[in-house]
């Protein structure tokens, strides 16, 4: 990502927590956390010999 969207990203992210940079970062360690945990599932999948089709996927 470019820096410029970068930092537009990152001022989203603190408007939507009401300019609370803990509670920003707060956010984004939960959704990070959600995002391993469906890359986990993903690889167990793959790892039984799981077909992930679109649509099939836990991803976002």
């Amino acid at each position: 990502m470019p820096p410029e969207r970068t930092d537009i990203a990152i001022d989203e992210i603190i408007a939507t927590c009401d300019g609370d940079l803990r509670g920003a970062l707060k956010a984004l360690l939960l959704v990070n956390e959600q995002l391993e945990s469906e890359l986990q599932q993903l690889y167990a999948r793959a790892e039984r010999g799981d077909t992930v089709r679109p649509g099939n996927s836990v991803l976002h």
